[in-house]
């Protein structure tokens, strides 16, 4: 039994909540908890990146518009559900999309526009920095936006002060301090799992590549300062407050856990931070991570290597694109029924056409669609363009259809998982599945149960998302007891009652996405052909 409203509304006075603000890609949302960790009051605001200048970009007035906005829709539910006004929180915590490039200068201000984890920009630093440490460094990786920056001779990196993400540049704004949790900084840098900061050969190595350009810092004056989960992180300075919270209700002095990214807070809020656990984020993009119990056996490219918020080693399948082609194909879905003078609800019309995939041949029937709305670095793209493609002797129906798009917002993931768990056959006993895709009861569960050729499980919580995972971490720094780990705290005080309905892959299934796989990568030349000839 959760707490009544009495219960609920003294817990608040007395500061017994933690609050969670997560930066997604599409949408920014606060969540607040109580003292048994359940949601008491939420509120988001929705944003989209901008294309400018080729660069994929948010603005900072679109950053703090958006968390005000969230943060305010928060506390105004507050009010409605409990008649009181907050002014003060347990504790606090930020989570955002990882990776990026954010540099300012000794004045604070930004030098270059915000690159996000969506650019594809960066493939000759990536290659070289893999090949000078002898681990693969991304191209979303900050280390990468940085180098690639001083290859091409842009004039700002000399006067760079401060590098961060973008968690850690709210962090920083709110409290004033340049910090990190570790498994937000492992996309920024290569982490060394024994000292859980910096890869000291790694940073001597760019230190020393740095100099040859002329440049005077080193990583470790602009680079923020690495912590792990249940550390504190700062507290909530008058400015920060003031910034928040546009109202100017809420208090100063409240305590931070270590901004975190949105692979972190996945795990977190999935219960997935164990060993041989591994959980599977599935929106606008999505990416999969399996906590490693030994190393791999070689560098791959195509698998990022990061941290747990504790700093254990993971690792991580991440592609740029997963939901936005088949949401697109839903809203023409929803236009033709609106054409027919049928207002149909939108969640409704989801989990009617998610179903019917089920009812389609386990290969798709010989269909092929890629979802490539940008680049997608697994595969080889630098850019994208959504395709659907059949033969005259395709099975062309609507389940076949929807399967095809159900199956290709996985495709590029799956090309990665292969890798880990077959290529390298790491173990994973179970996955926990989080994000849109899941959204529909059974379905993107069984898709991708297909894909991992693993038993998927989804919790009654993954809705809450990212934003519900900070809140969690920041609960955890306040609340742990001595010599509690993380992973013993999500397990007893958090998830003890929840482990998630879980489903089994069918064999027909795994079988089936296996020969659409294969379809898959021959058909990338005609991706290719698509990128190369429409302009």
């Amino acid at each position: 039994m959760g707490l009544n409203k009495e219960e609920l509304i003294k817990a608040i006075r007395q500061g017994q909540t933690s609050l969670g603000i997560e930066l997604g890609s599409t949408r920014i949302k606060a969540v607040l908890t109580g003292p048994d960790h359940t949601p008491i009051a939420s509120g988001s605001h929705d944003w989209e990146n901008r294309f400018e200048n080729h660069i994929w970009t948010y603005t900072l007035e679109d950053i703090w518009t958006g968390i005000q906005d969230s943060y305010s829709a928060m506390a105004r539910e507050v009010t409605e559900k409990y008649g009181i006004t907050l002014t003060t929180i347990g504790s606090i915590g930020f989570s955002a999309m990882m990776h990026g490039y954010m540099a300012f200068d000794k004045d604070g201000s930004l030098l270059a526009p915000f690159r996000t984890w969506r650019n594809t920009i960066t493939e000759e630093a990536s290659v070289k920095l893999t090949e000078l440490f002898g681990y693969p460094v991304p191209q979303r990786w900050s280390i990468a936006h940085l180098y690639q920056a001083m290859l091409n001779g842009e004039t700002h990196v000399a006067d760079i002060h401060f590098q961060t993400t973008l968690a850690g540049y709210v962090h920083w704004k709110l409290t004033g301090e340049k910090v990190l949790g570790v498994g937000e900084a492992s996309g920024m840098f290569p982490i060394d799992p024994s000292t859980k900061t910096y890869h000291s050969r790694m940073v001597k190595q760019f230190d020393e590549l740095a100099a040859s350009y002329g440049y005077s810092w080193r990583l470790e004056d602009i680079f923020p300062k690495v912590l792990t989960a249940g550390e504190q992180a700062g507290t909530l300075t008058k400015e920060g407050a003031a910034l928040l919270d546009i109202s100017c209700s809420l208090q100063a002095g409240i305590p931070f856990c270590p901004p975190e990214g949105d692979a972190g807070t996945g795990m977190a809020a999935t219960n997935s931070v164990a060993v041989r656990t591994g959980n599977v984020s599935a929106g606008t993009s999505v990416f999969a991570m399996i906590v490693l119990e030994k190393e791999l056996s070689k560098v791959h490219p195509e698998i990022d290597l990061v941290t747990t918020p504790s700093g254990d080693p993971v690792a991580m399948v991440h592609c740029n694109n997963c939901t936005s082609d088949l949401n697109a194909w839903i809203s023409l879905f929803q236009e033709v029924t609106e054409a027919f003078g049928v207002k149909m609800d939108k969640d409704q019309l989801f989990s009617v056409l998610y179903q019917k995939a089920l009812e389609g041949d386990s290969d798709c029937g010989g269909l092929l669609a890629y979802n490539y709305f940008s680049g997608e670095h697994i595969t080889g793209f630098e850019e994208g363009r959504p395709l659907f493609v059949r033969t005259p002797e395709s099975r062309f129906n609507l389940a076949n259809f929807m399967r095809v798009h159900l199956f290709t917002a996985l495709g590029a993931l799956k090309t990665g998982l292969d890798i880990l768990l077959k290529e390298e056959g790491i173990k994973v006993d179970k996955v926990y599945g989080h994000g849109g895709l899941f959204k529909t009861k059974g379905v993107g569960q069984k898709i991708m149960a297909a894909a991992m050729n693993a038993p998927v499980a989804v919790m009654e919580t993954a809705g809450e998302g990212g934003a519900w995972g900070i809140a969690l971490l920041a609960a955890y720094m306040k609340d742990k007891k001595e010599g509690q780990s993380l992973e013993c705290y999500l397990s007893e005080e958090v998830f003890a009652q929840e482990d998630g309905i879980s489903m089994e892959p069918d064999p027909l299934d795994a079988e089936g996405f296996d020969r659409f796989i294969a379809r898959y990568a021959d058909g990338l030349a005609i991706e290719r052909a698509a990128v190369d000839h429409l302009k």
